[in-house]
């Protein structure tokens, strides 16, 4: 008697795949609940065992979040920056921004090459943003637009990856300035590694950006 081999798995690597392109593409949203089961079986036309593989693979690699008794959110949008956050979790502030000094100074020096004129104009923007925010007390908004300058540095590398690896750290440096925010005698417009940082990319200038980013970070270690 032969047996047929069952065809479970594949099956459930191609919702697996279905599932994670809905994220990648920002049809189901960052920190959003993705549709119920019932609506996702009917959809995509399986099983609720597949269906379940399936979520269940992707919230392994940190990608989705499964909550008992509320449903399903998106963590990440990718499988790099799932695992990143997970990983996060279990390393001191000081191991993480020693990671940050080889990905912060990478991006500076790439995007000192790479970035172009909307970039920069782009970089200062936010960090006008970022400027009126804090003479404000508008801390959340001046914690943000800090992360999306630093992010939009990353981007201006013209490295997807690195980029990706970058963005990965959002929550973690978010919560960080917020931290260092309250504690007395903070500055929270340093010209090192932000407008310094402007002029050397701006300029071609890729040792000056990569130390700028040094000072910066030196000082980040200080208050961390």
């Amino acid at each position: 008697m032969s047996l047929t081999p069952s065809n479970r798995p594949a099956l459930a690597e191609e919702v697996t795949a279905k599932l994670r392109q809905m994220i990648h593409s920002g049809e189901w949203l960052l920190q959003h609940k993705i549709p119920s089961e019932p609506e996702l079986m009917a959809g995509l036309g399986v099983s609720r065992g597949t269906l379940r593989e399936a979520i269940k693979a992707l919230a392994h690699s940190g990608m989705l979040e499964v909550r008992r008794g509320d449903g399903t959110y998106v963590r990440a949008t990718s499988e790099i920056s799932g695992t990143a956050k997970r990983l996060y979790r279990e390393h001191t502030q000081a191991h993480i921004i020693e990671v940050r000094v080889g990905l912060d100074t990478q991006a500076a020096r790439l995007s000192a090459r790479h970035a172009t004129p909307m970039d920069v104009a782009a970089m200062r923007e936010l960090l006008k943003t970022r400027r009126d925010a804090w003479n404000s007390a508008d801390y959340p908004g001046w914690a943000l637009a800090d992360w999306e300058f630093h992010e939009l540095v990353a981007q201006a590398s013209c490295n997807p990856l690195l980029h990706e690896l970058y963005a990965s750290f959002g929550g973690v440096f978010h919560n960080d300035l917020l931290r260092q925010q309250l504690k007395s005698g903070f500055d929270g417009l340093p010209h090192e590694g932000h407008g310094e940082l402007v002029d050397a990319i701006e300029a071609g200038d890729a040792e000056a950006a990569v130390a700028s980013v040094n000072r910066n970070l030196n000082s980040c270690a200080e208050w961390a």
